[in-house]
């Protein structure tokens, strides 16, 4: 399984914008569906954004559709999600992983460190 690491995260006023990245350790990057998925305190993590292996459609939680964009570059073995307008309710750790398949949005098992974001009020 590739490896996967976040950035980008940090504090953010109400209204604000992040883009996070996530970099994979190998070309087989290319190969995957890959989502975005947040951990809030004292929560379970949730789903956030997906993206096929060629970045031809994408898919969001609702929460977060119109403000979040997920993008990946395939030359570069990055991944991205550029957040707009984040609302408080946004802050969590988010991470990155592979997609098992693309109508259950399931990731594989192994997470990465994640990138916190705090968004404040």
């Amino acid at each position: 399984q590739v490896q996967l690491v976040e950035s980008g995260g940090g504090w953010v006023q109400a209204g604000g914008s992040l883009r996070l990245s996530c970099a994979a350790s190998e070309h087989t990057f290319s190969s995957y569906h890959m989502g975005w998925f947040h951990q809030a305190p004292g929560k379970e993590r949730e789903f956030v954004a997906a993206i096929t292996w060629n970045g031809a459609a994408t898919y969001y939680a609702e929460p977060v559709k119109g403000r979040f964009t997920i993008s990946r570059d395939n030359a570069k073995n990055t991944m991205y999600l550029r957040m707009n307008s984040l609302k408080p309710e946004d802050t969590a750790v988010y991470y990155c992983n592979a997609l098992r398949d693309w109508s259950t949005k399931n990731p594989y098992d192994r997470w990465g460190q994640g990138t916190p974001v705090t968004v404040s009020s």
